[in-house]
């Protein structure tokens, strides 16, 4: 049986995940900072090949966040149009919950965790 939900649940978890979007975004940046340090200050090539390695990552990971906030901007464009065709109504009408966005968040937030942690461990060893 598919769950239903109604626009203002919908788009107060669009709010919550657009809000998480842009503090992983931020974090990114941070990363690619700390990253960019310990570039400066170690000139091996093992060095310089893991911090490319993470470069690359975080590239990944900015274009899944870009990506991510698109297909919620979609989705809560496409709330915004029934809202428009269906004024009167919308208080009661049921929306098909948001599955595919939930589970997209989830993996990204678990993969972001993972590399976080790996970067974390990088950056203990070389800064």
């Amino acid at each position: 049986m598919e769950t239903t939900k109604t626009i203002y649940q919908l788009h107060e978890e669009h709010k919550t995940w657009l809000n998480k979007l842009l503090f992983y975004k931020d974090e990114l940046s941070i990363m690619t900072n700390r990253l960019s340090e310990v570039a400066s200050k170690n000139t091996s090539s093992e060095v310089l090949a893991l911090v490319d390695h993470f470069n690359n990552q975080l590239i990944i990971q900015k274009e899944q966040i870009d990506i991510l906030n698109h297909d919620i901007k979609s989705h809560e464009s496409y709330l915004e149009a029934a809202v428009r065709k269906n004024v009167n109504d919308i208080e009661h009408t049921k929306f098909s919950d948001h599955k595919k966005h939930r589970e997209s968040i989830a993996v990204f937030e678990k993969i972001f965790k993972e590399l976080r942690e790996e970067l974390i461990d990088f950056l203990s060893k070389w800064m």
